[in-house]
């Protein structure tokens, strides 16, 4: 993961089809001395081309799903698939979950639910910018474990995936923590869970992501559960 640039305010970008709610989620961020909404659009081909004429990237990009012309799933892909890539926050409701996890797969650093309080988005944009993914709150765990729930079962004779072959390069202690990750809990509670320094959870943490060659906790996460590391509900 690259490190964030932390010399200004969060460079925000709004991707929504409906203006009313750009305006609300640009009046909330605009109100923070530490953000900065940079750039707006109504669908993702606008998004496209607005956040690649900017002199600066956007940092976070707050992304819904459906919109016209281009969705948020295509968008999401094509905006991570590049170097210095901006993270991007999927927005969702629970009617299309299984979207969501289509866009974590295709480079999202995290989702939330559209209607969240203001304090949970910028919440959730602090979080993304500093490297981390949104899966911490039990209501985004809850809303993880659901998406999972409709993963294909793999055939009996379906050969090992390379994730299976990633998992495998891990220690134990690397996989508890993968586990525990999965479930939702922060670093803090990582270190109170297995005894350990804050410091050696974080160095567990960028071993992980390193050897299973994801993005951030989110994808670690969502593979943990395609490959049965954890399972929903467990």
């Amino acid at each position: 993961m690259s490190e964030c640039d932390v010399s200004g305010p969060i460079r925000v970008a709004l991707v929504d089809d409906q203006q009313m709610v750009r305006a609300g989620f640009r009046m909330v961020i605009d109100s923070q001395p530490d953000m900065t909404v940079v750039a707006e659009a109504g669908d993702g081909v606008e998004a496209l081309r607005v956040l690649g004429a900017l002199p600066v990237r956007a940092d976070v990009v707050l992304m819904d799903v459906r919109m016209p012309r281009m969705d948020g799933l295509t968008a999401t892909a094509a905006l991570t698939s590049g170097a210095d890539a901006p993270r991007v926050v999927v927005l969702t409701t629970f009617d299309i979950d299984e979207y969501v996890l289509e866009a974590i797969r295709s480079g999202a650093s995290g989702f939330m639910l559209k209607d969240a309080p203001p304090e949970e988005m910028l919440g959730a944009i602090r979080t993304v910018h500093a490297g981390d993914a949104v899966i911490a709150p039990s209501s985004t765990r809850r809303l993880l474990e659901h998406l999972v729930t409709a993963l294909p079962t793999p055939a009996p004779d379906t050969p090992p995936s390379p994730a299976h072959a990633a998992l495998a390069t891990l220690t134990d202690r690397e996989r508890e923590v993968l586990e525990l990750m999965a479930r939702g809990r922060s670093n803090t509670e990582i270190a109170a869970d297995l005894f350990v320094a804050e410091a050696t959870v974080k160095t567990h943490v960028g071993r992980i992501l390193a050897k299973l060659d994801a993005r951030d906790r989110v994808q670690a996460v969502v593979l943990a559960y395609e490959t049965g590391v954890v399972h929903p509900g467990a």
